[in-house]
């Protein structure tokens, strides 16, 4: 349980919270929302005992062990693996205790440390921090390359991969999905789901939120407000709770009627589109809920282009790639204007490599690209962040885009991105992550562009940026070609999805959904491939044979009952070695039954090989049963697809 009574907490001269008082419930996964400054970090801080209450109390029980994920990584040298292994303190420590008793000699307690290290499963670790990394999207061949090797939002994936892998009953993330792309975000929602703790996230993803959360504790006029349930829950009861005052009623208003505008004409636009119908039910949704923004500080559009091509851009025979060397070929397609589209595909397939040749700032190995004679592309990255002025104001990058426009009116700009007042004029460099990204979506707004190419626009923006990002979007005349973690943009905002994977970018017919049933299924195929070629083989050659003729006579049924013999070949030998398996796990555990063996120092060799082979055992079988969980799908679906 963690109460929270009576609690006040002050940063300085602003009080974050007063006198508010909440309860949450050991297993409970909570989201933590609100606005910036509002306090979400410092309540981080408290938890974590940085920061204690100037009035009130924390009470806390059944939280000794809390992981937080730390939101900056050493240039250490380390093998990324063994830095992820370090996580575990508790199995680190015996680790290094084995080691002085080997030193010493000391055989008491080198079996009471390999009893220990047997307890805390420390044979299988290794491989559970290796699944952590390729979950997260790390490439095997890199588990072993020092951390400094890696790029700064690699190395907060490190840090997510070392959190993760620490034993928790409390387990604290901040922006966890930020450096993520769609494909490991998806991994770490299953993840998260299956966690047995208790979890606290603050995210500014509103699916993600939806799809791990079960409760979310909302900060609001120094007032912590539980509700049950995920961000999309939250929104309609703040939202009827909002709707009530009388003086948003106006404005609630004309939000719907924005809305059912947008939709009427969408419909007619794209009627029969599967992720187009998913869109419309979406925003018929988000009508019901719009009061709970009414009170956003930001209110923007991309103002429509002075001129424009239809074709905007042409790309032909392309391949696409760095130095010569190829990533994506045979691209070829034509831009139009109203085309919205969003990126899927595994991590490093080439994504962003194609915007980048989209925006010319990669060339082409081969092909052809052809700009139209009005074609005026804004180009959002996170790297452009990093380009920004840090001695210049927002009214000055503005005014540098556009030196003979009235101050007023460059002012009254900003302020629909949510720099009021002084704020225009404060320098980049005391700049946040979220401001400077909002800084950057002004400026590309300012130049009106036709194309919107946005590579992860949604990093560092909160979740009413991001709402009025969505909503800027809806109503944007140009094409839009997005890449994005944020299955909630991507769903609001695009009309088709191309799909870049295996070197090509070709046409996906589906939705977000869709997609993580092919990812999983791929991830799945990839897997059996390595861990069964011939069986793949085999599959692949009665799949071709089934799809040319579904009526197979005796002979042809005959042939392909023989295809499936390596699969049931496979699947026997597999329940022979599991059998095997079990029965010397079973002898081993027999032997580390004999009491003599901890007592006498002579049999001390024997007791540590014991231990290694109930450890490697115990490890194999898991193996084998998965394998052979697999063999068996594989052979019972070819089986029903053959008509067997």
């Amino acid at each position: 349980m963690m109460t929270f009574r009576g609690l006040t907490l002050q940063r300085g001269d602003l009080r974050l919270l007063e006198n508010t008082s909440v309860s949450l419930h050991a297993g409970w996964k909570v989201a933590l929302t609100g606005a910036n400054g509002a306090g979400k970090s410092s309540l981080f801080k408290l938890l974590l005992g940085e920061l204690t209450p100037d009035a009130g109390e924390l009470q806390m029980s059944g939280y000794d062990r809390i992981a937080h994920l730390a939101q900056e990584v050493p240039g250490l040298t380390q093998p990324a693996l063994d830095y992820v292994l370090e996580g575990h303190g508790e199995l680190k420590a015996v680790e290094q205790a084995l080691l002085q008793a080997e030193a010493e000699g000391n055989n008491q307690r080198l079996a009471e440390l390999h009893g220990q290290y047997d307890l805390l499963q420390g044979y299988s670790k290794r491989a559970e921090a290796e699944q952590l990394l390729a979950g997260l999207g790390f490439a095997q061949d890199s588990f072993n390359n020092p951390v400094n090797s890696f790029s700064g939002g690699w190395r907060i994936r490190l840090n997510l991969a070392r959190t993760l892998f620490m034993p928790s009953d409390l387990l604290l993330l901040d922006e966890p999905t930020n450096h993520l792309d769609l494909d490991a975000t998806l991994w770490l929602e299953g993840w998260l789901r299956s966690y047995p703790g208790t979890l606290l996230l603050i995210s500014h993803d509103r699916d993600f939120i939806d799809n791990v959360v079960d409760h979310l504790l909302h900060v609001e006029h120094r007032q912590l407000w539980l509700y049950r349930g995920g961000y999309s829950a939250f929104e309609r009861q703040r939202a009827e709770r909002l709707a009530q005052q009388q003086s948003m009623y106006e404005k609630q208003q004309r939000e719907i009627a924005h809305m059912e505008d947008f939709v009427r004409r969408f419909k007619a636009k794209a009627s029969k589109a599967k992720q187009a119908q998913s869109r419309i039910k979406a925003l018929e949704r988000m009508e019901k809920i719009a009061p709970a923004h009414v009170d956003s500080p930001f209110h923007f559009d991309f103002p429509e282009a002075d001129q424009s091509s239809d074709p905007l851009l042409v790309m032909r025979d392309a391949e696409l790639g760095y130095q010569q060397a190829a990533v994506v070929r045979q691209v070829g397609f034509t831009l139009h204007p109203g085309q919205r589209i969003g990126l899927l595909g595994p991590n490093g397939a080439g994504k962003s490599t194609l915007i980048k040749s989209l925006v010319g700032d990669v060339p082409l190995v081969s092909g052809q690209r052809t700009a139209g004679e009005h074609l005026y592309i804004g180009y959002f990255a996170q790297h452009q962040l990093e380009a920004l002025d840090v001695q210049a104001t927002p009214l000055l990058h503005l005014q540098r885009l556009s030196p003979d426009a009235r101050e007023q009116e460059l002012r009254n700009f900003l302020g629909g991105f949510g720099f009021q007042g002084d704020e225009v004029l404060a320098p980049v460099g005391r700049f946040s992550g979220g401001e400077k990204a909002r800084l950057a979506l002004a400026m590309i707004a300012w130049q009106k562009p036709n194309l919107l190419l946005l590579d992860e626009p949604t990093n560092h923006l909160d979740l009413e940026m991001r709402h009025a990002l969505t909503l800027a979007l809806q109503d944007f005349e140009g094409a839009v070609l997005v890449v994005s973690h944020d299955r909630h943009l991507l769903s609001n905002t695009v009309d088709e999805y191309w799909l870049v994977a295996d070197g090509r970018v070709t046409d996906f017919d589906g939705d977000l959904e869709d997609y993580a049933r092919w990812l999983k299924e791929r991830q799945a195929g990839q897997r059996r491939a390595e861990k069964q070629p011939q069986a793949a083989v085999a599959t692949s050659s009665a799949a071709a044979v089934a799809s040319g003729n579904k009526k197979l006579d005796r002979k042809e049924a005959a042939r392909l009952r023989e295809l499936l013999k390596p699969l049931k070949k496979q699947l026997e030998k597999l329940e022979q070695q599991m059998d095997t398996t079990r029965l010397q796990l079973e002898q081993t555990e027999a032997s580390l039954g004999d009491t003599s063996l901890y007592s006498d120092a002579a049999r001390k060799p024997e007791l540590q090989q014991l231990l290694k082979d109930q450890g490697n055992l115990q490890q194999q079988l898991e193996t084998l049963e998965m394998e052979w969980l697999e063999a068996g799908e594989a052979l019972e679906q070819k089986t029903a697809e053959l008509g067997l």
